[in-house]
C-alpha cells in the first residue's frame, strides 16, 4: 500500500508539475480547435495519514457511527412528524437538530468510507467544494440550533406563562429560517474564494474529506484572504452562538436558584440537561479539532483527522441517544411508534 502510495503520488506530482510550469493560471489547456476551457483538477484524499494499513478497521466504528446517525435523526423526524401532541417549541427545534445532522452526518460519512474501505480516494474539484459547503454550512447551522434551543429553554423556565406565546410557529419557523440563510451567506465565500486559488503541483489532501484550509493549504497562490475569512467565519460562529448561550443559561441559573424548593430546581435543571450534553457534545470535540489544526502543531497529523472525523459523526450518531434516553415524552412517543409494550 505504501509503495502504490508513493508511487501514485510522484507521478501525480509530475503531471500536475507540467501544467503549473506552462500556464500562469488556473489550469488551461489548448483545444484542437484552438479554444480554450478550464480544466478542473481532481483532488487525492489519503484518509488517516500514517494510518493506511489500518484503515479498514478504524472505518468499523465510523460506519458504526453513521449508521446510528441515521436510525436516529430519522426516528426523531418521523416521530415529532406524526405526533402532533410535540409540535411545541421544543420538539420542533429538536426536529431542525437532527435535519441539520443528518445532512451533516451524509456529507462527511459516504465518501470518508468509500475512501477507507474501498480506496476511493479521487475526488473532482467542484465535488469536493460542494462537500465542504455542505460540512461547514451545516456545522454553523448545528451551532445556530443549538442556539435556539437555548433561547427555548431560557423562555419556557423564566417566562413560562408566555412560552407559547413568544414561541409561536410563525417565531419558530422564522429563527429556523434565519439559522439557514446565515449558514448559507457564511459559508458560500468559501467555494467562491477558492475558485480563485491555483493548484499546480499538490493536490494531495491529507484528509478524509475536503476540509477547507486541508484544501487551502494545497494552493500555490496567495491564500491569506481565504485564510483570515475561514478563521473570522469560525471565530464569528462559534464565539457569538457560545455567548449567546452562556447569557442564557446564566439567566436561567440565576432564575432557577431563587425558586424555593429541591424539587422544582431539579426540575428546571432536568429540563436543560439534554440540551447541556448535546452542547458539550458539539462544541468541545470541535473547539479541540479546530485549536489543534491551527495550533497544535505537535499533536500528530493522524490524531487531527481522526479527530475532526469523529467531530462530525459523533454529535449526529448521540443526539438523538441523548434526547431519547433524558426525554420521557420522546422515549415514550418512540416506543409506542414501535409499538414496544412494557413498562417505561
Amino acid at each position: 500500500m505504501a509503495k502504490m502510495w508513493s508511487r501514485f503520488r510522484k507521478n501525480r506530482n509530475h503531471d500536475f508539475g507540467f501544467f503549473a510550469s506552462s500556464l500562469s493560471k488556473p489550469l488551461m489547456t489548448t483545444l484542437s480547435n484552438s479554444s480554450w476551457r478550464l480544466i478542473e483538477p481532481s483532488f487525492f484524499l489519503i484518509g488517516i495519514p500514517g494510518l493506511e494499513e489500518s484503515q479498514h478497521w478504524i472505518a468499523l466504528p465510523l460506519c458504526v457511527l453513521y449508521l446510528l446517525a441515521l436510525l436516529g435523526n430519522v426516528t426523531i423526524l418521523f416521530t415529532i412528524w406524526t405526533d402532533p401532541s410535540l409540535h411545541q417549541p421544543m420538539y420542533l427545534f429538536l426536529a431542525m437538530l437532527s435535519g441539520t445532522d443528518l445532512v451533516l452526518a451524509s456529507s462527511t460519512a459516504p465518501k470518508t468510507l468509500a475512501v477507507l474501505l474501498v480506496h476511493a480516494h479521487e475526488i473532482g474539484y467542484t465535488v469536493c467544494l460542494i462537500q465542504m459547503f455542505f460540512i461547514h454550512a451545516f456545522s454553523s447551522m448545528e451551532s445556530g440550533v443549538l442556539v435556539a434551543m437555548a433561547l427555548d429553554r431560557y423562555v419556557a423556565i423564566c417566562h413560562p406563562l408566555h412560552h407559547s406565546t413568544i414561541l409561536h410557529p410563525r417565531v419558530i419557523g422564522r429563527i429556523g429560517m434565519a439559522v439557514l440563510v446565515r449558514g448559507i451567506l457564511l459559508l458560500l465565500p468559501f467555494p467562491i474564494l477558492l475558485r480563485r486559488l491555483v493548484f499546480c503541483q499538490a493536490t494531495i489532501i491529507g484528509h478524509a474529506y475536503c476540509e477547507h484550509m486541508a484544501v487551502v493549504k494545497l494552493s500555490c497562490s496567495d491564500s491569506t484572504v481565504n485564510r483570515a475569512y475561514g478563521l473570522a467565519v469560525a471565530l464569528l460562529v462559534v464565539g457569538l452562538d457560545v455567548l449567546a448561550i452562556g447569557v442564557s443559561y446564566a439567566l436561567i441559573l440565576q432564575v432557577v436558584l431563587k425558586v424555593p424548593g429541591g424539587e422544582a430546581r431539579h426540575k428546571a435543571f432536568s429540563t436543560c440537561g439534554s440540551h447541556i450534553c448535546v452542547i458539550l457534545v458539539f462544541y468541545v470535540p470541535g473547539m479541540f479539532s479546530f485549536l489543534t489544526h491551527r495550533f497544535g502543531r505537535q499533536v500528530p497529523h493522524h490524531v487531527h483527522v481522526l479527530l475532526a472525523t469523529l467531530y462530525l459523526l459523533v454529535p449526529p450518531a448521540l443526539n438523538p441517544l441523548v434526547y431519547g434516553v433524558k426525554t420521557q415524552q420522546i422515549r415514550q412517543r418512540v416506543l409506542r411508534v414501535f409499538d414496544i409494550k412494557g413498562q417505561i
